[in-house]
């Protein structure tokens, strides 16, 4: 059986670590050349020398996808290295550093960082990268929201969870507007995951807790739990899905 993603071209944000880096090291074991974004090149060496092993091309793009004119420079870099794009999962996204605080006790400054770079930085993504997909009439873009619009905990990371929230909204729209150019906008929602950046967080062993407790598969889901669902996704076998949110949490949200 042929490798799902085979010569195919995948715009990876935030790929340096965490999520990212297993969606791309996946997508390079499915065959597809892979460019990824990240805010630190240095961080990124050892994702791109994993991804280079498994056969496929691979590059690098410093880039801040609150700038809009990095996110420019995402989609003339592509074009440049590779001459298309087929494939965008919009990965990036403010979380380390984030911890458990009151509904009432968020700043105004982390309430714009947070949505400046998780909602407007998403939307850039896909406005640069967009107009490449349309040219070629096809293209598969893949958000990554949270369970956590869903659940109680929202109120425990409540700009983040609304950032979120808004990127369903996001996902819905742009399947929309984008549908009748044949590219498919889906989304996938994770649970809280055992990534770098939340094992990092203060009281992760607590929120753990909760999340398990609220699942039906009672262990803590892993970053590589999120990717087949996303190779599916970027595959010629979900063609005619878009528009949709898939929620990998264990059993959390069901609907």
């Amino acid at each position: 059986m042929s490798p799902a993603l085979k010569d195919k071209v995948a715009v990876i944000t935030g790929a340096s670590r965490g999520l990212g880096k297993a969606f791309a090291l996946r997508f390079a074991e499915e065959g597809a050349n892979i460019l990824i974004t990240t805010t630190n090149p240095k961080r990124a060496e050892g994702t791109v020398n994993q991804i280079k092993a498994k056969g496929v091309e691979v590059a690098v793009v410093e880039a801040d996808i609150a700038n809009e004119s990095d996110t420019k420079k995402i989609a003339d870099e592509a074009v440049k290295r590779y001459g298309t794009v087929d494939i965008l999962v919009n990965n990036a996204a403010i979380w380390g550093g984030l911890n458990i605080t009151p509904w009432d006790a968020w700043t105004t400054e982390q309430w714009d960082q947070i949505f400046t770079v998780n909602v407007r930085g998403t939307w850039l993504v896909c406005k640069a990268i967009a107009p490449i997909m349309v040219k070629a009439g096809k293209g598969k873009i893949i958000n990554i929201a949270s369970n956590i619009a869903k659940v109680p905990a929202a109120q425990l990371f409540l700009p983040y969870s609304c950032g979120k929230g808004a990127i369903f909204t996001m996902t819905q729209a742009l399947a929309h507007a984008l549908g009748e150019s044949g590219i498919t906008v889906n989304a996938i929602a994770p649970g809280y995951t055992a990534s770098e950046a939340s094992l990092a967080q203060q009281g992760s062993d607590q929120i753990f807790e909760i999340a398990t407790g609220e699942q039906t598969m009672h262990r803590r889901g892993q970053p590589t739990d999120m990717v087949g669902a996303a190779i599916f996704l970027a595959s010629d076998d979900a063609n005619f899905i878009t528009g949709q949110t898939y929620y990998i949490d264990g059993g959390t949200v069901m609907l």
